[in-house]
């Protein structure tokens, strides 16, 4: 999880988690440099990968950075993408399978001066008539945190800082939206469980295939996952204020394979209206998987319109996938009538429960999605499990 910190012009003061899978824009969000149209915000990083969390003797969640460094993929690094990490690998760091060039300097994909002529296998390597990269796609860097230049010495506080939202997200050319919000905790837990992403070189097997990773843990998860979301789910009961919780895809792509946000430091505008929402400040329009941003409510006054917007039939599509629309896919009886149950009031605990029925029904086949099964509602609070014949 990366850790960033934010002011905005008013002199508001927060802190967000964000979880994505790797090669996902972590780095670069954790450590996102505020675009020109966004003057007076000042963004510094506490952490870009690793964070560990616990409720704070204020009573808020807090997250600590364990870390002394960055260890980031390189391959696309350059000054457009994430300046700050771009220079501080310019000394004192470690590369692991990158090309080389001709002075022996790391080089990649990437990277705005310089000329490979040593692949990272060791091979002769011509930039004109090759046909594959020159650096791993990947490689990867590890450098000391104190060089990125928006270091903050709240890196090193032992109580940690206070989270005011959690971002979860991942890499979908399709059907999820830029942003959005979660009811309550629960639900927000059950975003989180059920996140996918398309792979990408950073996993083993095939690039581009949708699958699910909760939490961007799946490579690092060692004990039950229902075990895991429970101790998400218990936050709720020891925890005075708790963030709100958000899913962000900042790689939705058009029918020509062309990205429809320009991400990188226009991030800042969802994060923006983020701050707003924990501020109380921004409106949002509920659907059926959650809290949306209402038309320009991510566009700070003055910025040029980005060139494309997320289809609002695709948005219709996902909120349909997200409650189990017949027209794609029937809902199985029992969790039908779970859900009229809690709308007539006859199930104490089935009103958040159906909410996450909802929230959580996805597609079935490669894009497997999650459920919460009344089977398991009964031994843990919306225990979670796969769908698919199970």
């Amino acid at each position: 999880m990366l850790i960033v910190g934010m002011e905005n012009p008013r002199g508001e003061v927060h802190y967000i988690l964000g979880a994505f899978p790797s090669a996902c824009g972590k780095t670069n969000l954790g450590m996102l440099i505020p675009p020109d149209t966004m003057p007076g915000w000042k963004v510094w990083t506490i952490g870009e990968d690793i964070a560990w969390l616990h409720v704070g003797s204020d009573g808020r969640l807090r997250a600590i950075n364990p870390e002394a460094g960055f260890f980031g993929v390189v391959p696309g690094t350059s000054p457009k993408t994430n300046r700050n990490a771009y220079e501080m690998i310019h000394h004192d760091t470690i590369f692991t399978n990158v090309a080389l060039t001709a002075d022996n300097e790391p080089w990649w994909e990437g990277r705005t001066s310089g000329t490979p002529v040593i692949d990272w296998q060791g091979k002769p390597y011509d930039k004109a008539t090759a046909t594959t990269p020159a650096a791993h796609p990947n490689s990867r860097f590890t450098v000391s945190a104190k060089q990125n230049p928006a270091y903050s010495h709240l890196m090193e506080h032992p109580e940690g800082v206070p989270i005011s939202a959690i971002l979860f997200g991942g890499r979908r050319r399709e059907v999820a939206p830029l942003v959005y919000e979660a009811r309550d905790w629960t639900h927000g837990v059950m975003i989180g469980a059920g996140m996918a992403s398309e792979t990408t070189a950073a996993a083993v097997g095939k690039v581009g295939v949708v699958r699910r990773d909760s939490m961007a843990m799946k490579p690092f998860c060692g004990y039950n996952f229902a075990d895991y979301w429970s101790h998400w789910l218990s936050f709720e009961g020891r925890a005075k204020q708790l963030p709100k919780v958000y899913h962000v895809n900042w790689f939705r792509q058009d029918k020509d394979g062309k990205f429809l946000w320009p991400g990188f430091g226009d991030n800042l505008r969802v994060l923006s209206w983020i701050v707003d929402r924990c501020e109380g400040r921004a409106q949002a329009k509920e659907t059926p998987i959650g809290f949306l941003p209402r038309p320009g409510g991510y566009r700070p006054q003055g910025h040029q319109a980005e060139r494309r917007r997320p289809a609002a039939a695709d948005e219709h599509r996902f909120g349909r996938l997200a409650r189990g629309d017949r027209r794609h896919r029937p809902v199985p009886r029992q969790l039908r009538r779970a859900d009229a149950a809690a709308a007539q009031g006859q199930v104490p605990a089935g009103e958040a429960g159906a909410r996450l029925t909802r929230a959580g029904w996805g597609a079935r086949g490669g894009d497997r999605g999650w459920r919460v099964s009344r089977r398991c509602c009964c031994s843990l609070k919306y225990r979670l499990s796969t769908c698919g014949g199970r």
